[in-house]
């Protein structure tokens, strides 16, 4: 597959991926997962932690383009070099504000971020996506590195809304299967990710896919190798402003599918969040000063109201 010369390293990767052969494959999840390692290794050291040929290892190389090894290490080292290089972009860009306007800027860009998935996200994908999480028996969610936090709040109110939710939490693929070895044609995944994207998760994503159930990415773009597997993509955009990736606009599609799953049946989620409740009070989860509701509009319907008490 040709390239241009612009085109760095990892994004070839991930535009290959789905194209791989088994042993190449390993070797990008290697490199995508390793890279601060893999950019000082030869090909026979790379080959030999993945338990490839050296051979592999250079055909792995010339099938992203560059001409051998030497070629695609070198291009790896660029990529290293300019990520590493962020902190000296950022005090480019910021070296003269002050906090008050770095607040600004950021805040401005994810604003941006929010405006730019409100008009570009697929309505009818994340209807689809609220079909295929109410109907399946189990709901898997994946989310790794910096999108990990948002794979734990996504699971958290799932526990609420639904039961029989797995969060895939580990650094270990062996393990990461384990925890997905009864997945089937009735449950669903979602996969979060965004630039850099996880080949851990796309693993994931693949062997659900293997194994027909439905599949569902969280991501930045139609270009995302998250798409590789997924029958439906909700697109936030995702931008760095600085050496931070903004996760606000998928924060908030989550948000929106959260609530979008509670009002698809309010009557379950009233009667589970009124037994949550009893339950806090019962086995004095919170202490009585710490209950205290921002607002005394219900919830779907279930009034939460202030605890009258005084301390």
């Amino acid at each position: 597959m040709k390239f241009d010369e612009g085109v760095d390293v990892i994004t070839r990767i991930n535009e290959c991926y789905s194209r791989m052969s088994k042993g190449k494959k390993s070797i990008a999840t290697y490199i995508c997962d390793h890279y601060e390692q893999a950019v000082f290794m030869t090909a026979a050291e790379l080959g030999k932690i993945v338990g490839m040929s050296e051979s592999t290892v250079v055909r792995f190389a010339m099938s992203l383009g560059y001409d051998g090894y030497p070629a695609f290490q070198k291009a790896l080292a660029a990529w290293v070099s300019d990520k590493f290089g962020s902190v000296e972009k950022v005090g480019r860009r910021f070296g003269r504000s002050n906090e008050g306007e770095i607040l600004s800027a950021i805040l401005q860009s994810d604003i941006s971020n929010i405006e730019h998935t409100i008009n570009n996200i697929d309505v009818a994908a994340f209807k689809t996506a609220v079909d295929i999480i109410l109907k399946a028996r189990t709901v898997y969610i994946v989310g790794l590195r910096s999108c990990e936090p948002l794979a734990d709040f996504l699971h958290f109110y799932l526990n609420i809304i639904r039961g029989n939710n797995v969060l895939i939490k580990t650094t270990s693929i062996s393990e990461m299967f384990e925890q997905m070895i009864r997945i089937g044609d009735r449950d669903c995944i979602i996969g979060i990710s965004f630039p850099r994207y996880s080949m851990r998760t796309l693993k994931c994503m693949e062997f659900a896919n293997d194994r027909n159930a439905k599949v569902i990415t969280i991501t930045d773009s139609v270009h995302s190798p998250m798409n590789l597997y997924s029958s439906c993509n909700l697109l936030a955009k995702s931008e760095m402003a600085s050496i931070v990736d903004s996760l606000v606009a998928p924060l908030s599609v989550i948000n929106a599918l959260v609530v979008a799953l509670c009002m698809r049946k309010p009557q379950e989620v009233q009667a589970d969040l009124k037994m949550l409740e009893e339950t806090w009070n019962n086995y004095q989860v919170y202490i009585n000063d710490e209950i205290d509701f921002a607002s005394d509009a219900p919830m779907i319907g279930y009034p939460l109201t202030r605890n009258k008490e005084t301390s």
